[in-house]
């Protein structure tokens, strides 16, 4: 069977779940009727083989043998051409098996959808590792590490014989700041002092200094005191272990000693710096991404983000607050994730799933879970689509709105404890999603939307067969192209069109990256500072006429209008127009011009023009009226206007004296032999 050019091929565990090959077929619309294996891993791999010599690439519904089967593909020269995907524990192995054929289909059919790679990110370690902690078991451990990696010493106490031969230098001190990940740390130290060759009984140091900086590959932190980084699991190259727990400290020394040599990870993020709301000539809009990165991979640089991708984690918790879309997923793209959500749901749909529930959770943490559930209970409902991601805090209003746009009724967020710190983000995004379907009267007797942190399996299938239908309406398709906030337009508005006498708009809570700005035009001079500091190009000008327009789509509420306004006149108003009237300009505020008293030559407004003429009234400077009609000239008239007045100009300069010359001098010479005063002429009188 092929789909979309992927050659599927299906098994059935040795016969423990249930498969109709021709169903399946019919509800992906895919070219032939697929054979199912009974144990394409051992007795039938040829038939693996024969698929890979084919063109096109593999799709083989299981992941509990892809060691074996890239394997396989590798010695043939195929690697790159194998995807798999899991429909044994996502599906086939619940106790609502035999009615999940319609969820096998949605899951292949997503699984058959390629999706946009991330690019990559490199880091080279050359091996050059920091240990750091207290005295004798800070040595002991350097010493053990200092076989397979360029080890440096950094003790924190003078608790250690030192030792007889100097494996590894040794230093003491306390690190004050670490900063950079694999490959690139930066450690600064204060008390920072080496060890004195000649100590004998106990260690002695050289005079302290504070403020030592090195770079280093790798740092295992042995301290035991405060995480030297944030969020100091996902920072790659920093080892961190508990000196009072050996097989801790055994593990970290395992992990860090493989860290030698080129490591790729995938670039999460992507920053544009043109449509960032951060800031604008040093006021602060919008400091979202900020305050929720957890990993400080985001710094601010004045008027624009800072984004380091090696200290990235890939939560996505940025990406997912961020109000333009300036930050973007890219693990994946915004755009493949909500296409292959409509796959999914659609597929599901018209395989004849009724009542979907879309299960979003981590590849890792989250798919261990699910396996528990079917291994020893009751596995996941026939109506439950699981869709793993890499991080489940990546998801923001416009994914969650996108969900049920494409025919999920009900969303459930399945999140380890580890994340509880990293949730309200996606608790916020969640909150603004349920906003909106409460708004529009789409919201079920219990939340659409749920999230649901739990480490134990048959608590989370529990929670999952709990759920009762909750039917909606028949949503509208969209196309999930764009930008995330043209994308997320997109399905809210298909949610809006399918509700009968749904509001034309509806009013958000504050901090909601949608509304409108509202302008006390008495207070209004038309400076257009306003205009300067949007940075999505929501407020404009009108270059033939004093006027302020609005465009309400492109408004994310970052409130940098309202701070630079120099008059205080504008305020926020969070709400969403569903309308077309909010994709078009609309004029806030206009003033009659002012024309030049001399040309008639439009050039301000002419409530700004007799302001100033009133404030500058009785000034030293404009005692007169002529002085005060400069004011209301124009720049060109004004300038001719300064020229023509009486008396002399404004820029012209004394005669200029006439050059003496040979000629005149003896001239001189000779007028005083005339009149009989003629004599020898002096220094002083050639310098008169």
């Amino acid at each position: 069977m092929k789909l979309n050019g992927r050659r599927i091929l299906l098994c059935d565990c040795e016969r423990t779940m249930s498969l109709d090959g021709e169903a399946l077929a019919e509800a992906l619309g895919a070219d032939g009727t697929p054979r199912i294996h009974t144990n394409l891993c051992r007795r039938e791999t040829a038939a693996f083989e024969q698929a890979l010599a084919g063109e096109g690439s593999v799709l083989v519904a299981c992941t509990q043998e892809a060691p074996l089967f890239g394997e396989l593909a590798e010695e043939a020269g195929h690697g790159e051409r194998v995807d798999f995907t899991n429909i044994r524990e996502n599906a086939g192995w619940g106790e609502q098996g035999p009615a999940a054929q319609p969820k096998i289909a949605a899951l292949l059919a997503a699984a058959a959808y390629a999706s946009e790679p991330a690019p990559i990110h490199t880091a080279r370690s050359e091996g050059v590792c920091l240990v750091y902690g207290p005295g004798q078991q800070a040595l002991e451990v350097a010493k053990s590490l200092s076989g397979r990696l360029s080890v440096n010493l950094l003790v924190t106490d003078e608790d250690f014989i030192p030792p007889s031969v100097a494996d590894v230098p040794i230093h003491k001190g306390r690190i004050s700041r670490l900063t950079g990940s694999l490959g690139r740390f930066e450690v600064t130290v204060d008390g920072y002092a080496p060890l004195v060759p000649s100590s004998r009984a106990e260690p002695l140091f050289a005079m302290p200094r504070d403020g030592a900086k090195a770079p280093c590959d790798l740092v295992l932190d042995l301290s035991g005191g405060t995480p030297l980084v944030p969020a100091p699991d996902k920072r790659d190259g920093y080892f961190r272990a508990d000196p009072d727990h050996p097989a801790a400290v055994a593990r970290a020394m395992f992990e860090i000693s493989d860290y030698v040599g080129t490591f790729e990870k995938p670039q999460y993020v992507a920053y544009s710096e043109e449509i960032c709301a951060h800031s604008r000539s040093r006021k602060i809009g919008c400091r979202n991404c900020l305050d929720v990165c957890p990993a400080g991979a985001l710094q601010s640089d004045g008027d624009r983000i800072l984004l380091d991708h090696g200290t990235c984690a890939g939560c996505g918790s940025c990406s997912a607050v961020c109000p333009t879309g300036a930050i973007s997923y890219r693990y994946p793209r915004r755009h493949d994730l909500v296409a292959k959500l409509q796959i999914l749901l659609g597929t599901y749909a018209r395989a004849g799933g009724l009542h979907p529930v879309v299960l979003f959770h981590e590849d890792g943490r989250g798919g261990e879970l699910i396996s528990a559930m079917a291994r020893f209970g009751r596995g996941l409902p026939a109506n439950v689509l699981p869709v793993p991601l890499f991080a489940v805090t990546e998801l923001g209003h416009d994914i969650l709105a996108a969900t049920l746009a494409a025919g999920a009724e009900r969303i459930v967020v399945l999140a380890g404890p580890e994340r509880v710190e990293e949730m309200p983000p996606l608790e916020a995004q969640a909150g603004l999603a349920a906003s909106f379907l409460s708004a529009l009267g789409l919201e079920a007797e219990t939340p659409r939307i749920s999230l649901l942190v739990e480490a134990d399996p048959f608590a989370v299938e529990e929670a999952l067969f709990a759920l009762s239908p909750a039917p909606q309406p028949a949503f509208r398709s969209f196309a999930a192209v764009g930008t995330k906030r043209e994308i997320a337009r997109s399905a809210l508005s298909a949610l809006h069109d399918a509700v009968t006498d749904a509001p034309e708009r509806i009013e958000l809570p504050a901090g909601a990256p949608y509304g409108r700005i509202l302008v006390d035009t008495e207070g209004c001079t038309l400076c257009l500072s306003c205009v300067g500091a949007c940075p999505t190009g929501a407020i404009l000008d009108n270059p033939d006429r004093p006027q302020l327009r609005f465009q309400e789509a492109a408004c994310v509420q970052c409130g940098l209008c309202k701070e630079t306004c120099p008059e205080s006149v504008i305020s926020l108003q969070p709400r969403f127009d569903f309308t077309p009237q909010a994709q078009e300009q609309i004029v806030l505020y206009e003033e009659e011009p002012f024309e030049c008293i001399s040309c008639g030559k439009p050039f301000g407004t002419k409530k700004s023009i007799e302001r100033v003429v009133e404030r500058l009234a009785g000034h030293s400077m404009f005692r007169s009226e002529g002085q005060l009609d400069l004011i209301r000239m124009c720049d060109n008239c004004r300038v001719e206007a300064q020229y023509s007045v009486a008396g002399p100009a404004p820029m012209a300069f004394g005669e200029r004296p006439r050059v003496r010359t040979t000629e005149d001098y003896l001239s001189e010479r000779e007028r005083d032999h005339a009149n009989g005063s003629g004599g020898a002429r002096k220094v002083d009188d050639f310098l008169s």
